[in-house]
């Protein structure tokens, strides 16, 4: 019953074992029903002995739980003391792997700049999971990098071409067949296509550049174009960075007429491989037209007028629309109509015909 009081509880610290039990039974208000001899406790009523098993019994209880609560409590510690170790071991191995794979970058990428390609050829390390995000944002970095690096040698002209490429991939990428990224870009095609009179074409575009002070010839080609009248007419088209002027090559390329590059709002291609392309003004007066006279004869000339066009306006920070659609909505003289490209098998070259709704450019079948 020693469990039941306080001062015998676990040990006592009195002079003997006498003592010991007198305290407790003091304490529980039972020396009046005791008497004490040399080694034995004599108890008078059975009541006094039923108490002392019920406060021994309730004592258990709650010595049980307490010897459960702190086993459990030494359970958890230890649990914890675990898991904290293995989130330092975590902690430090992720930070040898990511130590490892900046080291391994470095190894491999240290000497990118004296190499041919600037390191495009090296292969990249695999990125341990939690520095998946941060690969990404190395390769941006890397790839911003190895195109500075390669773009600041290129020469001013070298520079321009690359910019309308880029423009052509952005506008036209996945929705046009060919945008001719693969060649050069020279942009005055009328005086390689057409070289017995390109020096006709020369003339009147020093001419037309002492009279209008434009600084250089964004592009020009032999063209297919309509008329006011519906008719379709053999026409040069010169765009500059001030004016789209249209040119008759069988007048040595006397001006017909010129528009205002401001008064240009958009472009509007076709989705094939045809080189039709009508442009939009301000004046609801738009300009249809088919590229023609290419040497050689299968060569693509849409996207180089659409990326030239984009970059200049870009420049300049102005807005230029590029429709890709079939057929191609637009506006002859103010009244609405529809351009329509029809593949024809016994079509030697594209021309014009006059339809209900708009025209329709028959291109060759094959």
């Amino acid at each position: 019953y020693k469990m039941i009081s306080e001062y015998t509880w676990p040990n006592h610290d009195l002079s003997s074992d006498k003592d010991a039990v007198k305290k407790l039974l003091q304490g529980c208000k039972f020396d009046h029903d005791v008497a004490y001899g040399k080694t034995k406790v004599f108890i008078r009523t059975p009541r006094t002995l039923f108490t002392l098993e019920e406060q021994r019994s309730e004592m258990v209880k709650r010595i049980v739980i307490f010897l459960q609560k702190v086993w459990r409590g030494t359970l958890a510690r230890k649990r914890y003391r675990r898991m904290r170790a293995a989130a330092i071991i975590l902690r430090a191995y992720r930070r040898y792997k990511v130590k490892s794979y900046i080291r391994e970058i470095n190894r491999r990428f240290k000497n990118v700049r004296s190499m041919k390609d600037h390191g495009k050829h090296v292969k990249w390390p695999t990125p341990p999971k939690v520095l998946r995000k941060f690969e990404e944002a190395v390769k941006n970095i890397y790839n911003r990098w190895w195109a500075w690096t390669n773009i600041k040698s290129l020469s001013p002209e070298e520079t321009l071409q690359l910019r309308a490429k880029i423009a052509t991939l952005e506008a036209l990428k996945g929705q046009r067949a060919d945008l001719g990224l693969q060649r050069a870009w020279e942009g005055n095609y009328v005086k390689r296509d057409s070289p017995d009179t390109a020096s006709s074409f020369t003339l009147i575009s020093s001419e037309l550049q002492r009279k209008d002070k434009f600084m250089r010839v964004l592009f020009s080609c032999n063209v297919r174009k309509i008329n006011r009248f519906h008719k379709a007419e053999d026409r040069a088209l010169l765009i500059t960075d001030r004016h789209l002027y249209k040119m008759d090559p069988m007048k040595q390329y006397k001006p017909m007429k010129s528009t205002p590059l401001y008064n240009v709002t958009g472009l509007s291609v076709s989705p094939g491989k045809d080189q039709l392309v009508v442009f939009h003004t301000k004046d609801n007066r738009d300009l249809i037209v088919c590229l023609q006279g290419m040497v050689p004869a299968n060569e693509s000339r849409i996207g180089e007028l659409v990326g030239t066009l984009l970059s200049h306006f870009k420049s300049e920070k102005r807005k230029l629309q590029v429709n890709i659609s079939s057929p191609i909505q637009c506006s002859m003289n103010g009244r609405k109509c529809t351009v329509v490209v029809e593949p024809k098998i016994n079509q030697s070259h594209p021309d014009f015909t006059k339809s209900r709704a708009g025209y329709i450019l028959a291109v060759p079948g094959n």
